[in-house]
């Protein structure tokens, strides 16, 4: 197949893209620089300077960086077994790593809600063994969040690793440990580098999900704000839609930028690629 023809298949999901999606997009971003039809920043400093924003903007960094840092926590020995794992076994493996992405985030985070509220089961498993006296309020706080972006998104980090885990040669750890290097040490020098790649992919997966999430942070968050709890309230509960635009400017530049973090942060961790 000759580059016109490959060229001319393109054609008709570029063309998808950009009506339904690169224009939409252009045109809300372009919206926010204009008041009362002249060129204006106003609204950007108003919100930049709103201590209120401002508090559930850190809130929702907060918790997107703590969802994804857990989730390589939690993911790595995880995938690390599955990509040893040879045949059937690793196919129940990955089916059951896969299944709560099959379960609706209104499911999930009703189960929570169970779980985590003052009478729910893990308040009545303290209480019950005396490690507390009083139940602890979990529900309806950035913790709360956390933990259901954490079971919503850890698939995700588990998938992409093992992904990566499975292709890396074990010969390499056996020539590591006959140099003298400690299995630990192998472990850190070798396995951790090359999965650099899966890590920067499911990291980049996992904080943008976890940042821009509106069900999970709105069911276990309660009137606790994060940014898309914030821009549904301006745009549907207010009907201020200039303001929902610049609160989705704000949310689209961040995650570039801290997407270009992780890129920089895995150029350091692996530099030669």
């Amino acid at each position: 197949m000759n580059r016109s023809m490959r060229m001319l298949l393109l054609i008709p999901g570029l063309l998808f893209l950009t009506v339904f999606m690169l224009i939409p997009l252009v045109l809300t971003i372009s919206s926010t620089f204009v008041e009362n039809g002249s060129f204006s920043l106003d609204g950007y400093f108003r919100f930049l300077g709103d201590a209120y924003f401002l508090e559930i903007l850190w809130t929702t960094l907060f918790v997107a960086l703590l969802t994804t840092f857990c989730c390589v926590i939690l993911a790595f020995p995880a995938a690390y077994y599955i990509s040893k794992l040879n045949g059937g076994k690793k196919a129940i493996m990955l089916m059951l790593a896969i299944f709560p992405l099959l379960v609706s985030p209104v499911v999930r985070s009703f189960s929570w809600m169970i779980i985590l509220g003052r009478n729910g089961l893990l308040n009545e498993f303290l209480l019950a063994t005396g490690l507390i006296n009083e139940p602890l309020s979990i529900l309806y706080t950035p913790a709360a969040v956390a933990i259901g972006l954490i079971h919503l998104f850890l698939p995700l980090m588990i998938v992409t690793l093992v992904g990566v885990m499975e292709n890396i040669d074990a010969d390499l750890f056996l020539a590591a440990e006959s140099l003298g290097a400690s299995k630990a040490k192998a472990f850190l020098k070798v396995m951790v580098p090359l999965c650099v790649p899966g890590l920067v992919i499911g990291s980049t997966l996992v904080f943008v999900g976890s940042f821009t999430a509106y069900t999970t942070p709105a069911l276990l968050g309660g009137q606790q704000r994060v940014i898309s709890t914030f821009l549904y309230q301006n745009a549907i509960t207010l009907n201020d839609w200039h303001a929902a635009a610049m609160i989705a400017t704000i949310m689209i530049v961040i995650t570039f930028v801290v997407t270009g973090l992780f890129q920089k942060i895995a150029a350091i961790l692996n530099p030669r690629g």
